[in-house]
């Protein structure tokens, strides 16, 4: 393999094989490769249709440097990338003759790549209006006083009420998902463990989810509360109980990411002990890279 060459797989045990210390090294970082590398691990490369989701490693001396994972129908993540790895990959895609239809990474790798996909393919890239950040949790601080009620973590015997709830998010966010016992095990939603907080009556007024543990992290993801009950600290309380749970669960390192245009969100969680860790960008791109000499069409298990 030559220095700068990306190896690429739709083997998700190879891909993790040969990237998996580097990107348990700084799983934060890493939080989107880590997820979606053990979703198609977990389901079956199948389980996302007929294209198969595909992976990216950059190596250089035996020791890796960046990663990326396209999955069907989605847009790129990368590793934090340099501007040289950037345009190394933007080139290799290029030639290969692969669309894209968006990337996302951190500010700094997404801007990057969106630069280079524009060099080699003349497709204009355009930011996002949605911008993340992403937190790391530090010492975990409950809010004081907690509202009256309690924590429940759902279990099986719940999946009607979290259908319910992740369909109430899906729908606040502008998440375009059908939710229902047909299409549950194949949306993102799945594969998380729940806790509602509860008014003293039994009463759901907040959830909080949270990913499996992965590579001694876990990622708290969703933290929702309907519209008519902010304000009264039920957020706060459920992000706290499923932030202790996650620690209860064995995770070293707890993230979460927020949106920047909702000051108050970010406020809770840093008033909850987290801590930013970096910002999060996506470029969709307004047309795909060329077809090279009918390559995409002919693209191999293992490239």
């Amino acid at each position: 393999m030559r220095p700068d060459e990306w190896h690429l797989t739709e083997d998700v045990d190879e891909f993790l094989v040969r990237a998996g210390d580097f990107l348990r090294s700084r799983p934060g970082a890493h939080v989107m490769q880590l997820t979606w590398a053990e979703r198609v691990r977990a389901r079956g490369a199948e389980a996302f249709g007929t294209e198969a989701p595909v992976f990216g490693v950059l190596e250089r001396a035996g020791e890796v440097h960046a990663t990326f994972f396209r999955l069907p129908h989605r847009g790129l993540g990368l590793s934090p990338l340099t501007p040289e790895q950037a345009d190394s990959l933007a080139a290799r895609l290029a030639a290969l003759g692969r669309s894209l239809p968006s990337v996302n990474a951190d500010h700094s790798a997404a801007t990057a790549f969106a630069e280079a996909w524009q060099r080699h393919t003349g497709a204009t890239p355009r930011l996002r209006d949605t911008r993340l950040r992403l937190y790391r949790l530090g010492t975990l601080t409950p809010p004081e006083p907690l509202p009256s009620g309690r924590g429940r973590i759902l279990g099986e015997q719940d999946l009607e009420q979290v259908m319910f709830w992740c369909g109430e998010f899906a729908n606040a966010v502008g998440e375009d998902v059908s939710i229902d016992a047909d299409t549950w095990a194949s949306t993102r939603f799945a594969d998380k463990r729940y806790t509602l907080w509860e008014t003293p009556d039994g009463t759901p007024v907040s959830i909080a989810g949270m990913n499996p543990l992965i590579g001694g992290q876990i990622q708290v993801d969703i933290v929702y509360t309907p519209a008519h009950l902010r304000g009264r600290g039920y957020a706060g309380a459920v992000a706290a109980e499923v932030s202790r749970a996650a620690l209860t669960a064995g995770a070293r390192d707890v993230v979460l990411f927020a949106d920047l245009a909702n000051p108050t969100s970010n406020a809770l969680y840093q008033r909850l002990g987290y801590r930013t860790l970096t910002d999060w960008a996506a470029y969709d791109f307004s047309c795909a890279a060329p077809d090279v000499g009918g390559e995409r069409a002919n693209s191999r298990r293992t490239e």
